[in-house]
């Protein structure tokens, strides 16, 4: 027996056949105790001479009492209609929590691959749902584990002959084809550099904190001015909940692109109560709006050539996106009033 109500179906039929039961037993009761009373059976024919009364006139049978307001068929109805809806409602809740469990265990995994697993409780349906679930996630973990192993493998495989190969260049009496062939290998571990540095921001898992995005932002401003650039930092905020570590790749990486296209760059804080804008502005050649969206895609580059000093490798916009992205922000880039890109970098405040 126990194993027929162990699934959803048998659950929520058996909540449904106890209440119309029992509304029906009420209902059954109550018109039986509050019922009108049978008609009396026909007097005979010498009753009214016995009694002495007239003929014709009514005997004096004893009357039932008169019923009361609430014996009618109010009360029945309205217990069946209420206890109906409680059924409908114990039902749809019986429905929808295990979805619910499921879609929160669903998105806690979605920001932390580490996330406990989904417990296996409820109905044999709902059972099933969180050991599918549990199965999926260890694989994810599993495969993420063994592609930071290789990472870690790629990295170390590929650093040697490069270092290598610098090593002979070293030999090579043409300098010309030396600084040509010396270009062509720092592009070769700067692309590397930058695929690892990408690969690595996908699998962190990073805890949120409160932080002082004022102070972060005149902190790189003042870094890169140390560095010779033309970087300026405008606009007051208040602390936010944040990444730290996902914020400044992703206000690093938005002032290196505009750096790199258009020399200079401006950094403006707006807050607001419910999400903090930050705008990093330059007046460079700017990106037609067709291309905008394509600029976030890893590896796209803008320009025909493949020269890394002037396009970079093509990573850092998909970087901040994604930054920006696990911060339950978004990153969007619009056309600045006079001529040049802004990027604009929305974050919501709890």
């Amino acid at each position: 027996m126990r194993g027929r109500f162990d699934t959803l179906f048998g659950r929520l039929f058996g909540v449904l056949l106890i209440a119309i039961v029992l509304a029906h037993l009420l209902a059954f009761f109550w018109f039986h105790h509050y019922g009108p009373p049978p008609p009396p059976p026909p007097p005979p024919a010498s009753a009214g001479q016995l009694s002495g009364l007239p003929p014709g006139s009514p005997p004096p049978y004893p009357r039932r009492p008169p019923r009361p307001w609430f014996g009618g068929p109010l009360v029945p109805l309205t217990f069946q209609f209420i206890s109906l809806i409680i059924a409908a409602w114990y039902g749809a809740k019986l429905l929808s929590r295990p979805i619910q469990r499921l879609s929160d265990a669903a998105e806690r995994l979605s920001e932390d691959l580490d996330s406990p697993p989904l417990e296996e409780v409820g109905p044999r349906e709902a059972r099933q749902a969180a050991s599918t679930f549990n199965r999926m996630q260890k694989r994810i973990r599993e495969q993420v584990q063994q592609r930071g192993r290789m990472l870690g493998a790629v990295s170390h495989d590929l650093r040697t002959p490069l270092s290598r190969l610098k090593l002979r260049l070293e030999q090579i009496e043409d300098s010309k084809l030396q600084g040509q062939m010396r270009q062509d290998l720092d592009d070769m571990i700067k692309m590397l550099d930058a695929t690892l540095s990408y690969l690595h921001e996908q699998r962190t898992s990073e805890a949120e904190q409160w932080m002082d995005v004022q102070a972060l932002a005149e902190s790189l401003c003042e870094n890169a001015q140390d560095q010779g650039a033309d970087v300026q930092a405008q606009g007051h905020c208040a602390p936010l909940l944040v990444q730290p570590m996902a914020l400044q790749s992703c206000l690093n990486n938005l002032l290196d692109n505009a750096l790199r296209y258009a020399g200079q760059a401006t950094l403006a804080l707006e807050d607001h109560r419910e999400h903090l804008l930050i705008r990093v502005i330059d007046h460079g050649p700017g990106i037609a709006v067709d291309k905008r969206e394509a600029v976030f895609e890893p590896f796209f580059r803008l320009e025909g050539s493949r020269n890394r000093n002037s396009g970079g490798v093509g990573l850092g916009m998909t970087i901040a996106r994604e930054a920006a992205v696990r911060m339950g922000g978004q990153l969007r880039l619009e056309e600045t009033p006079g001529g040049g890109l802004t990027a604009v970098l929305h974050l919501p405040r709890p």
